[in-house]
């Protein structure tokens, strides 16, 4: 019996612990980045094509359960060959989102929405077919996964940019929040 009353003592007092630990550094500033792989397409040319891709990001979540966060994406240089041309994607940005989180132990699923301030540039055998800017809706889902003050973070986002018509980026990355 005592055993028994040890033990579940003992496994509040570490879950209170660890709950305690994996909330408190949730809020706040954070910085971070992220490594994937970018798609983009372009069913007018029937180009359909990945690049490694990266992005920065800032943010900062002010409540459990809302953060707010702004990136600068590259989403690489994707290529392909069609018709005996070589076809070059180029696109940057720099996104803001509104972040909702649903915070589990240890854990945070996410979803953001937003917009995205783009440049894309498209390239045939090196020479400049379409250079166009402009913003647009932006979208997101991801989890991540707290140490503390670190988070291992996995997301998909989608970027509505025009002239391209499917572009979005898988990726895996990092944050470290403070303050």
């Amino acid at each position: 019996m005592l055993r028994t009353t040890l033990a579940a003592s003992a496994a509040a007092t570490l879950l209170t612990f660890a709950a305690s630990t994996a909330g408190a550094a949730d809020n706040g500033i954070y910085i971070g980045g992220s490594l994937g792989q970018a798609s983009i397409n372009v069913d007018d040319l029937d180009f359909d094509s990945d690049d490694n891709g990266f992005k920065g990001i800032l943010g900062v979540r002010p409540l459990d359960f809302l953060g707010f966060e702004l990136n600068y994406v590259d989403l690489g240089k994707p290529d392909e060959t069609i018709l005996g041309s070589e076809v070059t994607a180029d696109a940057t940005g720099i996104d803001g989102f509104v972040v909702g989180f649903l915070g589990l132990p240890f854990m945070d699923v996410f979803a953001k929405a937003g917009l995205i301030s783009w440049d894309a540039k498209l390239t045939v055998d090196s020479v400049q077919a379409l250079a166009d800017d402009g913003q647009d809706f932006a979208w997101g889902v991801g989890a991540q996964v707290r140490f503390g003050s670190a988070a291992i973070r996995a997301e998909y986002e989608r970027f509505e940019i025009e002239d391209l018509d499917n572009v979005s980026m898988i990726s895996l990355g990092f944050t470290w929040t403070f303050l």
